[in-house]
Formats: structure tokens, sequence, C-alpha cells
């Protein structure tokens, strides 16, 4: 059922609308006329006041969840407010900082993203989600150094400066000549290409034959891209954080719902494949309850923006999951400028 246009409902029939969906999305609860006439923002009796909820009711914008209770909004009700009524309110200068100053202060991206996620959380009181970038870099150098008898470092510079370590287990007796033959022979196929294309050529000069290099050599070559592929592949598509944050006053009294919400945040692929569909949107995009399949039952909304790196290609996408009452005005901007926050921390 398509709601119906915000200019087709009269100036009291908005009024009390937007009363009953800001009532809502502050405590959970649904409204009913005597509280909306005791309020004092609308100069209605109790009985015209209800008169314009089942109005609203018969529009499919507004639901009673029980025979005596007041309304809520329905999905249906929820979509007209956030597309035609919401105004958001933007980040205050204080707020801002904070976003900065949390996500920046990690140098390793992992960790700023680990910091996005939980950002995201606290500002949204819900659960903060960001897809990991799967990017590329087009890389330099491989180095070998050895630390002790047993143990090397693996250091991975790509050509826009980036480094990254693995630790690597070495054979006893391993020579300082292995370690370098091992580097050199690396990073000779490795510039200017993409660690896969250059692990998938290198590998194949081996099984040949043709590489030249030494047993112990070629076991260190093999070890050597056996971390960073298992690394790649073992590597988190999604860090969600604050789940705990569903679990509130209001959502233990509807405990399947919070259950099925929670099972849906552990399928990371089918939240990921969610979040992508915002991925070309230019600011944040809103899910409201069975508007997207994978939370429909649980009747949770998502609020996904994607971020871009320094050049403007999008990398990801984050966001936040909730119950259908997340406070979007508040919680949108914030999502988008979290979302251009971290795009300066990528390179």
């Amino acid at each position: 059922m398509a709601s119906p246009p915000v200019s087709e409902l009269t100036d009291r029939a908005r009024e009390i609308f937007r009363l009953v969906v800001e009532g809502y999305i502050d405590n959970g609860q649904p409204l009913g006329s005597k509280a909306i006439a005791a309020g004092g923002k609308v100069n209605l009796s109790p009985a015209s006041i209800r008169s314009v909820l089942s109005d609203l009711e018969a529009l499919g914008l507004l639901a009673a969840p029980h025979t005596s209770a007041g309304r809520m909004p329905t999905e249906i009700g929820l979509r007209l407010f956030v597309d035609g009524m919401m105004q958001v309110a933007e980040p205050t200068l204080h707020e801002r900082g904070v976003i900065e100053r949390r996500l920046s202060e990690h140098g390793a991206i992992e960790q700023a993203l680990e910091a996005t996620s939980s950002v995201l959380s606290d500002i949204s009181a819900a659960a903060g989600v960001v897809m990991v970038p799967r990017r590329e870099p087009n890389l330099s150098q491989m180095n070998l150094v050895q630390l002790d008898e047993r143990r090397a470092l693996v250091v991975l510079v790509g050509q826009d400066g980036s480094i990254e370590n693995r630790l690597l287990d070495i054979p006893a007796g391993t020579s300082i000549a292995s370690l370098q033959q091992a580097t050199n022979y690396i990073t000779a196929r490795l510039n200017g290409r993409t660690l896969e294309d250059a692990a998938s050529a290198i590998r194949k000069e081996v099984s040949s034959g043709q590489s030249q290099l030494d047993t112990a050599s070629r076991e260190l070559v093999e070890r050597g891209l056996a971390i960073w592929t298992k690394d790649a592949s073992e590597r988190p598509v999604l860090i969600v954080r604050g789940q705990a944050n569903l679990l509130d006053e209001e959502a233990l009294g509807d405990i399947e719902r919070v259950r099925s919400l929670i099972d849906d945040l552990e399928n990371k692929q089918s939240v990921s494949e969610l979040l992508e569909s915002a991925r070309e949107a230019e600011s944040a995009r809103i899910f409201i309850g069975s508007e997207n399949r994978l939370f429909g039952l649980s009747g949770s909304s998502v609020i996904a923006s994607p971020y871009r790196d320094r050049e403007g290609r999008v990398v990801g996408v984050l966001g936040v999951i909730g119950p259908t009452r997340l406070n979007y005005a508040r919680v949108v901007p914030m999502v988008d400028f979290t979302a251009r926050s971290l795009g300066k921390l990528i390179g």
C-alpha cells in the first residue's frame, strides 16, 4: 500500500500525525487522543483528535496495537514522515569534533574501521556496521626481516606509501642470504601489481621450475605469499558493534523480534549485500522494516551511507541497524558525516 503525498493531508492531520510519529520515536509507545490534547500543541477536543487518528489509520499511516490503545506509525507512515516531513538536525561542532577525533586517534586503517563502527553505535544507540574496504592497492615491495631463529617480519609496502606487517614462522637455520633472495625475487615481480596478480604469477613461475630459487628461498616465498593470502580471505567483510544496545527495556518486551534481529546481524554476508545496495547513493539511504528482505521479520530499520577514498571512489558502506523508532532526523546526518570523516582517512 503506497502512502498518500503529504500535500493531501490537512494541516491538522499533518500536525497530529507528526506528534504521533515523534512520540513513538521518543519512547516507542503509542499516543492517544487524550495525551495529544493534553500536550497543548493541537487546539482540538479529544473527540476531534480521535476522528483524525481514525482517518490516518484508514490511510494506512497509523495503527492501534491494542483496541484501547493509542496509535503508532506503520512502516508506511514512517516512510511518509522520513521522506516528506522530517527536518534533519545537523551535527553540532562538538559532535563533529568528537567523531573526527575518535576515528583519527588510531593509526592503522583496521583500527579506524573498528572505531567507526563503535562511533555509529554510540550516536544511534543501536548497532553500528562498517563494510571493510575491498581494495587491492598496487604494491612496490615486500621485505622479509629476520627477528630471531624462528620468526621473520614480513613488510608489505604499497605504492601509495601504505605499510602493513605480519609475523612469519620460518624454519630453524634459515640464512639471511635466503631471506634476501626471497625478498629480491618477490619485490622484482611485485612492483606495480596487486598482491593477487603478483602472487598468481609467482606461483606459476615457482611451480614450473623457472624461478631459479634455491629450496630454502622458494619455501620462504611460498610462506610469505601464503600468510597474506590467508589474511585477505579471513579478514571480516563487516564489522558490527553495539548489539547490546538493541536489548533496551522496550526491546525486552518483544524478545522474539530482538532475537530475530541479532540472528540477522550474525549473517554478515547478507548484511553486506544489503549495505551494497546503498553503494551508489549520494548520501544516506533509509530502509524501514519490511522494505528490506533481511530485516523484514525483525521489523528493523537500516540507515546506510557510502564512504569514499580521497579520490572520490566508493570503497565501502557504513551505517546503523536498529528498531524502526530510530531518531532518523538526528542519525541520518550523523551517518553521512561519519562517512565523510572516514573517507578522509582512506588513502
